[in-house]
């Protein structure tokens, strides 16, 4: 399913197809969002007169769709309450700033939740805007970028710094899930690490 070893692959810019428009106003990204109608290809990400337009390869959308089968384990395992958003569309124009994440989620009982509490960014290629500075921007709390095998997050005060564990999930443990993600299918990769969670709370 994946295009090679997960732990080495080196983002070089194949796979995803990214193009970055820039000079374009808040008008024409707009524009762009209402030509594509309810459909979600292409994605794009906008930061202060640049808009990205990316086409999400299969091996991007495939580790995200593994990536987020194993957090929602990991919730139903713990008893966390989440929903799960997809590539919501991320906008405030006031910043001049949207993003579209590979997944988002708002965990516990807010129906009115206007920002994801957690977004989770796949780093397949290369090449891109800056998607921290759209995230800080528009005030998403942690952002897990996976890449070369790792899931590592970003939390967030003024800046986003790297941290050692999730803020918005304490005791997650991201090493463990990532040791998942290479099972051949995903029910086998749940089936597992749920195995393994049940396992160390029955060792407690």
């Amino acid at each position: 399913m994946f295009e090679g070893d997960l732990q080495n692959h080196d983002d070089s810019p194949v796979g995803d197809q990214i193009v970055v428009l820039r000079g374009q106003s808040w008008s024409d990204y707009q524009r762009m969002l209402e030509l594509r109608k309810d459909g979600r290809v292409p994605r794009f990400a906008y930061l202060e007169g640049q808009l990205e337009i990316m086409n999400a390869s299969q091996a991007r959308v495939a580790l995200t769709s593994r990536i987020s089968h194993l957090l929602a384990a990991w919730c139903l395992e713990r008893g966390v309450d989440f929903s799960a958003y997809g590539s919501w569309t991320l906008e405030d124009k006031s910043t001049a700033c949207a993003l579209e994440p590979d997944e988002c989620y708002v965990f516990g009982s807010d129906p009115a939740a206007t920002r994801p509490h957690l977004a989770i960014e796949v780093v397949w290629t290369t090449g891109g805007l800056r998607r921290l500075e759209i995230y800080r921007k528009l005030g998403v709390p942690e952002v897990w970028f996976w890449r070369k095998g790792r899931l590592i997050p970003y939390v967030s005060s003024e800046q986003y710094l790297e941290a050692p564990t999730s803020s918005v999930l304490p005791g997650i443990d991201l090493a463990q899930l990532c040791s998942f993600l290479d099972r051949p299918t995903t029910s086998e990769a749940s089936r597992e690490y749920r195995s393994a969670l049940n396992q160390a709370k029955a060792s407690r």
